[in-house]
Formats: structure tokens, sequence, C-alpha cells
């Protein structure tokens, strides 16, 4: 399998999962994962999902009942890499449409994405910033926003300079 995922190879590996699934659950892709499924990015190197807690078990133990060949992080109940999502991020994500019978798919919101994306910032984060908020017209308002309603775990002046940083580049606003 290429080191590459597009929103094809995706949707393929969650049927393989969705087929072993005995129940329902309620799978949302962040990070690049999501901006592939949006259609914001045309591939992604590895694969995100945060569930809520209920679904997370069941999630992790079909994952492991299938071969895949590439890299899955999974998160539960609204933390996302470094962040602690507010809980209505899941009613915020945005629903991806699929064939899947047992697994509901959605795409964590561009607003989100740029938040949790925030937190370590390297270079291809910053990118897929700069990508959201031209495909979605996000304002600076919004990031402000939100940003404001999540949490961070480690030191929260590392987001505060990320954040005023994303700021600065993408409204041309000048650094607190």
């Amino acid at each position: 399998m290429s080191s590459e995922l597009n929103n094809s190879k995706l949707l393929d590996f969650l049927e393989e999962l969705d087929k072993e699934l005995d129940g329902k659950i309620t799978v949302v892709a962040v990070g690049g994962t999501a901006m592939t499924l949006l259609g914001i990015k045309p591939s992604t190197i590895d694969v995100d999902f945060n569930m809520p807690g209920e679904d997370f078990e069941k999630f992790k133990r079909i994952l492991g009942m299938i071969p895949h060949g590439f890299k899955v992080d999974t998160y539960k109940d609204g933390v996302v890499f470094s962040q602690i999502l507010p809980a209505d991020y899941i009613a915020k994500s945005m629903l991806v449409k699929t064939k899947l019978k047992n697994i509901t798919l959605k795409a964590l919101s561009p607003i989100d994405i740029i938040v949790t994306k925030i937190g370590r910032l390297d270079g291809r984060d910053k990118d897929d910033i700069e990508a959201c908020i031209r495909k979605f017209q996000i304002t600076k308002n919004q990031i402000i926003k939100r940003a404001k309603q999540i949490q961070y775990v480690g030191r929260e002046e590392n987001y505060e300079i990320n954040l005023n940083h994303v700021l600065k580049k993408s409204f041309m606003v000048d650094e607190k």
C-alpha cells in the first residue's frame, strides 16, 4: 500500500472495518484525514480518528483484526493531539456521505481542524491551517473564539504563542 492515502483508500479501509462491526459507532476523522475527506487536500500520510469513549474500544478491537499497513492514531472524547475540544465537537463535525452501515463517519469541522493544528504547528500544520482558512473562509474572530473554548494539554503559553503566530501570518495582525 502506498504511503499516501487518498479519499478512496480511506473509505475502502473504513468499509473493511465496517463489515466487522456488530453495532453502530460514530467516528470523527481529524487532522489530515479530515482534510482529505473534506476535499481540502488530496491525501494524508497517516490516519487520525476521534470517537466517543463508548465507541473507542469497539473501534480499536476491529482495527486490530484488520491488516491495513499504515499508521492509525485514535483518540477519544474530544482529545486531539494535545488539545481537548469542547463537548460539541461531534455536533459541529461534518457528516461524510458513505455507504457504511455501522460507522457514522464525520470529519472534524474546519475551525476545529485549525485549533487542533495550532497546538503542534509544524510546517505541514501551517499549510493545512492556511488551506482551511481559504477554502472555508474562516475568520480571525472564529479562530479566536474557538481557541478560547479548547483546553491545551501542556504549557498553555505555547498554544498562545502559536495562536498569535497563526493570526499574524493569516490575517496580518500584530503578535501579542
